[in-house]
């Protein structure tokens, strides 16, 4: 898809779905979301019906600040009559989804495997 690889996602096509997995366990500091935010914007950028899975499986923890970055790639994917669903996301960092009500905004599933399944 693009010549220059990505730093901090590991992205590979299932079918017709594009799968972005973090390669950082911890997504905390402000320079790795700028980092996170470029490529999940050049990733999607002018993709309408893209189908994005974010797996999250190597995550362990996150700062509140990507929550903000997952509200904005959700918005651009629907803008472009995507569908994004997220999947592998750890007990602790998905009672934080629960806690500010966004495990009723995204599609969240326990697997990759189950996620690709529902696209």
């Amino acid at each position: 898809m693009t010549t220059e690889p990505f730093r901090k996602l590991d992205v590979t096509k299932i079918g017709k779905v594009e799968v972005a997995q973090f390669k950082d366990k911890k997504i905390l500091d402000e320079g790795v979301l700028d980092e996170l935010r470029v490529e999940l914007f050049r990733l999607i950028a002018d993709r309408p019906n893209l189908d994005l899975l974010l797996d999250f499986s190597n995550v362990e923890f996150m700062s509140s600040a990507m929550l903000g970055l997952l509200g904005q790639t959700h918005r651009k994917v629907n803008l472009l009559k995507g569908r994004l669903k997220m999947c592998g996301i750890a007990p602790q960092i998905y009672e934080v989804f629960k806690l500010t009500n966004l495990n009723k905004l995204f599609a969240i599933h326990k697997d990759a495997a189950e996620a690709l399944a529902k696209f």
